[in-house]
């Protein structure tokens, strides 16, 4: 029994602390893990600053976080191919695969999902941010040729090609991303990845958008500064074959909306609460709408993408923190003018 693993713990909306955490021998099918790396999400975020989000708020202490990487440290039995000192990243999706949308191959949907650091149940499914955590081995995906850093990517980048296979074929497509923070700079790759033509992007930030440039967007168009930029895209009933809507603001959504061809699709994956969304529009051009939420096999192809070099997102991690630094660090990732994603190290 390993007894000073350090953990960061919300105890309330701005109120994170390291606290101890006991931390078992891994048993058949395990994995023990020391961390290396871990990603600060928006639903971390949300934790840190509002106790929850939406209908989610804390009702316990919880450990946060679940984009992360680490170490091989000890195996129990029946672990496969998996070896000592080997670096893998670590997926949080963890279905039961015996509810009827397991059955159907719908594990994000999950009826009895234990995804870290999750205040959805009660009690809450406690996080990864530890430096010590015995996993799954079914959790693993060997990281072979990357670094920690790299490996803690895998989980945002899987939300993303999820989301764009909700979109359907892109080849040649004109693509809108509307929000441009993590989630949307990774759309950007994935869209382009599977083959779109065009990209646009938006947000109400140069620094985000200049990350949105260089991930391989077209245009970037600042919709603070210039709230008409996309209005040149709604001519002939719309321009636009497909929109990743990754912000949450309804705002983006209507205009996404206006910018969409006949027969396009929405896609929205930004959580920000319930939106007003203009539904005489979606029903007069028949507008695929189409919700995304988190993923699961896509884990492992989004560790394959960037171990083959078809993804790269060494440009979007900004910040680094060690563990002691946490509160400096989410302050860090809640500053959109300066930060993209900014990762802990354990």
């Amino acid at each position: 029994m390993l007894q000073s693993s350090q953990s960061i713990v919300i105890h309330a909306a701005g109120d994170l602390r390291i606290e101890p955490q006991k931390v078992p021998a891994p048993g058949p099918g395990e994995v023990l893990i020391q961390m290396q790396a871990g990603g600060i999400c928006g639903s971390d975020l949300h934790y840190y600053h509002q106790g929850g989000f939406g209908p989610i708020t804390l009702r316990e202490p919880m450990v946060l976080g679940h984009e992360v990487s680490g170490i091989i440290r000890a195996l129990g039995s029946d672990t496969g191919d998996l070896q000592t000192g080997q670096l893998v990243a670590i997926s949080p999706s963890r279905p039961c695969h015996s509810c009827d949308f397991c059955a159907k191959g719908q594990h994000n949907h999950c009826l009895n999902m234990r995804f870290y650091g999750s205040a959805m149940p009660f009690p809450h499914i406690q996080g990864a941010f530890q430096e010590y955590l015995v996993v799954s081995a079914a959790q693993c995906a060997p990281a072979d040729g990357l670094t920690a850093a790299q490996a803690a990517m895998a989980e945002p980048l899987a939300v993303c090609l999820h989301a764009v296979a909700q979109a359907g074929d892109l080849t040649g497509k004109t693509v809108l991303v509307t929000g441009c923070g993590p989630i949307g700079a990774l759309c950007i790759l994935a869209a382009r990845h599977a083959g779109a033509a065009r990209i646009i992007a938006t947000d109400l930030s140069d620094y985000t958008l200049a990350m949105a440039l260089l991930c391989g967007a077209d245009s970037a168009l600042n919709t603070a500064e210039n709230p008409k930029a996309l209005e040149t895209f709604y001519a002939d009933k719309g321009q636009v074959d497909v929109h990743l809507e990754c912000s949450g603001a309804a705002a983006a959504l209507a205009a996404g909306v206006a910018c969409l061809r006949p027969c396009g699709s929405l896609v929205q994956l930004g959580l920000g609460g319930d939106m007003i969304v203009p539904m005489q529009a979606v029903t007069a051009k028949e507008i695929t709408l189409r919700g995304s939420f988190r993923f699961h096999e896509e884990f492992f192809t989004a560790v394959k993408l960037m171990q083959a070099g078809a993804i790269t997102v060494d440009h979007l991690i900004t910040h680094s923190f060690p563990m002691r630094d946490a509160v400096q660090a989410f302050t860090s990732a809640s500053d959109r003018s300066q930060a993209m994603k900014v990762q802990l190290h354990f």
